[in-house]
C-alpha cells in the first residue's frame, strides 16, 4: 500500500487536500478513495502551480472565482439581479475552468433551464451575465504575470425559442375588478402607475422630496432621479436609461399624492412605516388569479402591465409618438429638468386622456378614507 503523502486528509471515504504549496493553501476534495489516485492528483496541482510559479503559466481559475471577482468588482444598478442569474450557473459550472466554458459545455445548463420551463429570455439573461464575464476576463482582468484569464471569450449564442410571454394591457372593466381586489396600499400604487407609467420600482421609492412644484401651472411633477443616490435607508440604483425621469399627473394621480400626502415624510407610498419594495407581491398574484386574469404563462402577470396599459391609452387617445416618449421614459437624450411650463402642460393634456374610458365614462378619483392605511 502507497505511505500517505502530507497534505492529504480522509474525510469519510474521500481523500481531501489541506496543503499549502508555493504561499497558496489548497483545500480541495479529489473527488476519489483511491490514495494513489489521490497522490496524483495532488500531484498535478503541485506542478501546475510551480509551472505558474517559475515559468509564469496561466493558473487554472473556475467560473466560481471570475464569478466572485465580477459581483466583488461591479457596480451597476441589476447587480443583484446579475447575482441571480450566477447563482443558476453555479451548480452546472462554479467548479469548471473558465478557459473550459464555451457552447458546448454550457449545453447541459441550457437544457436544465429549459426542462424546468424558463423561458428562453430568462436564460438568454443568465447567459449575457456570463459573456460578460468571459468578455471581462479575456479584455480587462490581468494576472500577476500580466496575462488575461482566458486568451479570448467564446462566442456565446443566446437562445431564442419564441415563447416569451406576451405584456397584457388591461382594459377598463378587468382594471376595475382587479384593482378592488387589491390591499388599499397595492391599490393606491396600482391606480398612480397605471396613470403615469412609471417603471415599479419608481413607484415604490416615490419621494417627497423628488416633487417640483410648477407655480405657473398651479400643480406639482415629479422627477426621478436618473443617477445612483445613496440614501439611508438603501440605494436609489437610478433610472433604466440612467435620465432624469419627469412624471406628470393628471387628474387621478393627482388625487392619489393628495391621498397619500402626511402618511410618511420622506416616502410617496410607505406601508407600516416604511418604503414597500416592490408591487409584485403574494397580494398581488392572488388578485390577479381571483380577477379571472390570465395565469397561463402566455401573458406576463406583474405590474410592468400597468406600464403597457398606460401606454396602449396614450396612443388610443391620438398621443403622438415622441409626446409617448416622453411619457413612457423611454431613452430621448433630452434633460427633463429643462422643460418649460407650456411642454410641461401639453404632457398634463396628453395625460389627461387616460382618465376617460372608451365609452367616454371618467375614472373615479380616489379618496383615502381616513385613518392608518391597511
Amino acid at each position: 500500500m502507497a505511505k500517505k503523502i502530507p497534505g492529504l486528509v480522509k474525510r469519510g471515504d474521500c481523500w481531501h487536500i489541506d496543503k499549502v504549496i508555493k504561499g497558496k493553501r489548497i483545500c480541495e476534495s479529489t473527488g476519489t478513495g483511491d490514495l494513489e489516485e489521490a497522490q496524483r492528483y495532488l500531484a498535478k496541482i503541485i506542478d501546475d502551480l510551480r509551472q505558474v510559479s517559475v515559468y509564469g503559466a496561466r493558473p487554472v481559475r473556475t467560473f466560481r472565482e471570475a464569478a466572485t471577482k465580477y459581483l466583488n468588482e461591479t457596480d451597476k444598478r441589476s447587480l443583484a439581479r446579475d447575482a441571480y442569474c450566477l447563482k443558476k450557473l453555479e451548480p452546472h459550472i462554479g467548479d469548471m475552468d473558465i478557459t473550459h466554458v464555451h457552447m458546448g459545455t454550457l449545453q447541459a445548463f441550457i437544457e436544465a433551464r429549459k426542462a424546468d420551463g424558463v423561458k428562453s429570455k430568462t436564460i438568454s439573461r443568465e447567459l449575457a451575465v456570463l459573456r460578460r464575464i468571459l468578455s471581462l476576463a479575456a479584455r480587462a482582468w490581468r494576472d500577476e504575470h500580466n496575462k488575461p484569464w482566458i486568451d479570448t471569450a467564446p462566442l456565446l449564442e443566446l437562445p431564442d425559442w419564441e415563447d416569451g410571454a406576451e405584456p397584457y394591457p388591461l382594459n377598463w372593466q378587468e382594471q376595475e375588478r382587479f384593482f378592488a381586489l387589491l390591499p388599499e396600499h397595492l391599490r393606491c400604487m396600482a391606480l398612480f402607475k397605471v396613470n403615469t407609467g412609471l417603471r415599479e420600482q419608481g413607484v415604490c421609492w416615490l419621494r417627497w422630496d423628488w416633487e417640483v412644484q410648477v407655480p405657473e401651472l398651479n400643480t406639482s411633477i415629479f422627477i426621478t432621479p436618473g443617477k445612483r443616490i445613496e440614501y439611508e435607508d438603501g440605494i436609489w440604483r437610478g433610472e433604466k436609461n440612467k435620465e432624469d425621469q419627469i412624471v406628470v399627473l393628471n387628474q387621478v394621480a393627482r388625487s392619489v399624492i393628495a391621498a397619500q400626502r402626511g402618511l410618511h415624510p420622506v416616502y410617496v407610498f410607505p406601508y407600516e412605516g416604511r418604503r414597500i419594495g416592490n408591487i409584485h407581491t403574494t397580494s398581488w398574484k392572488k388578485a390577479w388569479q381571483k380577477a379571472g386574469l390570465p395565469v397561463d404563462g402566455s401573458y406576463n402577470k406583474g405590474p410592468h402591465n400597468l406600464k403597457h396599459t398606460f401606454g396602449r391609452r396614450l396612443r388610443s387617445a391620438g398621443v403622438s409618438l415622441e409626446t409617448r416618449k416622453v411619457l413612457l421614459h423611454h431613452k430621448s437624450g433630452d434633460i427633463t429638468t429643462h422643460y418649460s411650463g407650456a411642454e410641461i402642460q401639453e404632457l398634463i393634456n396628453a395625460v389627461e386622456q387616460v382618465c376617460v374610458s372608451e365609452e367616454g365614462i371618467s375614472l373615479t378619483i380616489l379618496k383615502r378614507s381616513s385613518g392608518k392605511p391597511r
